[in-house]
């Protein structure tokens, strides 16, 4: 008998739910969740400092932050980077924003994005691309999962407008 795999079904959407208050570490210090009520909020969720498809996320963001400031929006990235690593990405980059650092994953467990990922042929555990949007009173308006770096600041900045 052959054995069939079926992949489980995907988590119930949070799209509609307030987003839990947290503090973490960043790099323009702490970073509340709770300071940015009042206000539509971008998270996004890169897996490496310094890697091809997270530099052109970033810069990409980067390029488009006056839009998003100009639309009353807020634009975090996060990673399980530390402090140091995300200093010098940010440096290198010239990004006016800052970066979370959530290297206990307590950010990529509550919005869900390790998944088991390929990585030289080696089964990994790995932040999944992902970006959420929560509007001003802090509840989640969208999500893009397993998005492509390219691209996703611009229908992120178009979703931001609509709000």
């Amino acid at each position: 008998m052959t054995e069939i795999f079926t992949a489980p079904p995907p988590p119930p959407s949070a799209i509609g739910l307030r987003v839990p208050d947290f503090t973490v570490p960043a790099t323009g210090g702490e970073f509340v969740l709770s300071a940015f009520q009042g206000k539509p909020l971008v998270l996004y969720f890169y897996p490496k400092d310094n890697t091809p498809g997270c530099t052109t996320q970033a810069q990409q963001f980067r390029d488009l932050h006056a839009e998003f400031v100009k639309a009353g929006c807020t634009v975090v990235g996060i990673s399980r980077d530390s402090l140091k690593s995300h200093e010098s990405f940010k440096a290198r980059l010239g990004l006016p924003f800052e970066l979370i650092s959530d290297i206990e994953g307590m950010l990529c467990r509550m919005f869900d994005v390790v998944k088991n990922k390929m990585l030289y042929g080696k089964k990994v555990l790995g932040i999944e691309r992902s970006t959420f949007l929560i509007d001003a009173d802090g509840i989640l308006r969208q999500e893009w999962r397993s998005t492509r770096a390219d691209g996703n600041a611009a229908a992120v900045l178009e979703a931001v407008r609509k709000l």
